[in-house]
């Protein structure tokens, strides 16, 4: 990823821009980019995880989605981000859109 081009037409934000400042601009973008990769990987995880659910869901004539552990993880995950000092909201809609994607996934599941 280059951390200097603002969309496709190659140019570098940072010209013109002091050295130390450029500087401390990469190594926070590294870090974004740690970050991304981590949470890449940790989503890649919970889907295994949420899988092996969709399986057993499936082996056992379970549905795909549960509402009201849906709404339990909601309320835990909003806790979390206040803690955290994370926008609650932002929280529940990444939530709420990881939880659909599970359940497509659930639901192709039961379909094979």
């Amino acid at each position: 990823m280059t951390h200097d081009t603002p969309g496709s037409t190659g140019e570098s934000t940072t010209e013109g821009i002091e050295e130390s400042v450029r500087e401390e601009l990469h190594a926070l973008r590294d870090s974004i980019d740690n970050i991304d990769a981590a949470v890449v990987h940790m989503l890649a995880e919970r889907f295994k995880c949420t899988q092996r659910v969709g399986r057993l869901k499936a082996d056992h004539d379970l549905p795909p989605a549960d509402p009201a552990r849906e709404a339990r993880q909601i309320a835990r995950l909003r806790e979390l981000a206040v803690s955290a000092k994370l926008d609650p909201a932002f929280a529940e809609k990444l939530l709420n859109f990881v939880i659909a994607e599970v359940i497509r996934h659930h639901e192709t599941i039961a379909r094979s």
